[in-house]
């Protein structure tokens, strides 16, 4: 259980005060797990990047100083999944429990709209670990960029040819580059990254809620 404050009752008022702002003006938050696998029910989360979006002049912006990741101590062993992301056993020694994950992630968050890349993978592993820890379920509101992407795609009418979706492919669309390391801190990076050129491609953007974006 976290402390004696009900962070996740908080956390819910939280971003009820935000899901109707502008989407110019909401306070975002992208992230990214690496996982030992792909069941939220049994499989555990290794780390989360997260990496704020704020509002700007361009309107939004990326405050790289204040991008920040953890690594979680899992019971057991990461497996097979450290070709994946390269996180091995002895990387999680030192780290943080998952109790202490759980609150991190809530603290860091709050008052924060969530935005992921093929978000319902991730928000379902934190949904299913914050259960764990806390013993209660809750809703986190969140932009998915690959949803978004796709959607655009499918107004356009073109064709969705298989791996057309994934980060990367997304990103080259918009002209972002390739990024040759794959860790949480990185993949939130390029998703928020893509997510400003999302909403820097929609034209009056200012008349559009956050809560246009996002899905519960």
């Amino acid at each position: 259980m976290f402390g004696q404050s009900d962070l996740l009752s908080e956390y819910q008022q939280a971003y009820l005060s935000v899901i109707n702002k502008p989407i110019t003006s909401a306070p975002l938050m992208a992230i990214d797990l690496e996982m030992t696998g792909l069941d939220p029910q049994q499989d555990q989360i290794i780390s989360i990047g997260i990496v704020p979006i704020e509002p700007s002049s361009m309107p939004l912006s990326i405050p790289l100083a204040k991008a920040q990741q953890i690594m979680i101590n899992i019971d057991g062993s990461v497996g097979q999944s450290a070709a994946v992301h390269g996180i091995v056993d002895h990387h999680l020694s030192s780290a943080l429990t998952l109790t202490q994950a759980m609150e991190w992630f809530v603290e860091k968050t709050k008052g924060h709209i969530l935005v992921a890349h093929h978000a319902p993978m991730d928000i379902a592993f934190l949904q299913s670990h914050l259960f764990k820890t806390n013993g209660r379920a809750i809703k986190l509101p969140f932009i998915d960029t690959l949803a978004l992407e796709k959607q655009r795609l499918l107004r356009q009418h073109d064709v969705l040819k298989e791996g057309s979706l994934r980060l990367d492919a997304c990103r080259q669309r918009y002209g972002l580059p390739t990024y040759s390391g794959h860790d949480a801190l990185t993949d939130a990076l390029a998703c928020a990254e893509l997510f400003v050129a999302q909403v820097n491609s929609i034209g009056d953007i200012n008349t559009l809620s956050a809560a246009e974006f996002i899905s519960i």
